[in-house]
């Protein structure tokens, strides 16, 4: 019989559940906060779901990497990712990712895994949508040491957010496979439905919610968490004609009752790079 012996199994299960059970205690803590909605979030969408509003919209993308020569790497599928978004994300055509990973047709799951060949670059891709209701940023953190857009999805899922992932935007730390400094597009920006993350002052009506994956009572964002961070917030102050006094952390919101985004969080760097 081939496979793995039985005891490695059971070692990588336990260690599964380890690293599930830590993120569960971690984001019981963590500072999102629900909103009533009725709607349904599908776990697998057509490729083209949604591409009118993203073609209809302006699209800003960034750089976060580019390797020596293009290499084939894995990328597992966030909330509502089109192969049209993820093509972008790595400037290779959407037709040779369906060949690669032999698909028929558009449909792609959250947290599927997908070869992308001969990836050229990884870029942030992010859609901007003409609205009016956007009078706020609200900053946060996770709470948590470790964390993606899929795990933190499922969670608030599992907490009666019926929308899932409650932040609009949530900048990753290098864990759990995604970049240091990548940005995850939440389904509820894609959708420009309210957040769950600051009942406080109204701000999930208002406020879009951006999250870094981290603990900031406990340790400073990355480096490129906060570059990211800083080209996020300028893009959206800039299109939605948000005032810089109208970026706050979330403990910060009258009548929030709560320490995010935390005692290490480099409020005075984010303050002068907005002024620039």
């Amino acid at each position: 019989m081939h496979g793995k012996p039985r005891h490695v199994s059971l070692g990588i299960n336990m260690k599964r559940s380890l690293v599930l059970l830590f993120l569960l205690v971690s984001f019981l803590f963590s500072c999102s906060s629900p909103s009533h909605y009725n709607g349904y979030i599908p776990s697998s969408v057509p490729s083209h779901f949604n591409h009118q509003n993203e073609y209809s919209t302006k699209v800003v993308q960034k750089t976060l990497w580019i390797p020596s020569s293009p290499r084939t790497v894995v990328h597992e599928v966030a909330p509502l990712e089109t192969l049209w978004r993820i093509s972008k994300m790595y400037g290779v055509p959407v037709w040779k990712i369906r060949r690669a990973n032999h698909l028929k047709g558009d449909i792609i799951r959250i947290g599927q895994k997908l070869i992308i060949p001969g990836a050229k670059y990884f870029k942030n891709v992010i859609p901007l949508y003409p609205s009016t209701k956007w009078r706020y940023i609200i900053l946060h953190h996770t709470g948590t040491e470790i964390g993606k857009a899929t795990v933190i999805h499922r969670y608030h899922e599992d907490r009666g957010f019926i929308y899932g992932l409650g932040y609009h935007f949530l900048i990753d730390n290098g864990t759990l496979g995604k970049g240091d400094g990548q940005i995850e597009v939440s389904p509820r920006w894609i959708k420009q439905h309210d957040g769950a993350h600051c009942k406080a002052g109204g701000m999930n009506h208002k406020g879009i919610g951006v999250a870094l994956v981290g603990n900031f009572n406990k340790e400073r964002p990355t480096p490129a968490q906060i570059d990211s961070l800083i080209l996020l917030v300028k893009i959206l102050t800039e299109f939605y004609n948000i005032p810089p006094d109208h970026v706050l952390g979330h403990r910060d919101v009258p009548g929030a009752r709560t320490d995010c985004p935390g005692r290490f969080f480099p409020w005075r760097r984010v303050r002068l790079a907005l002024m620039k």
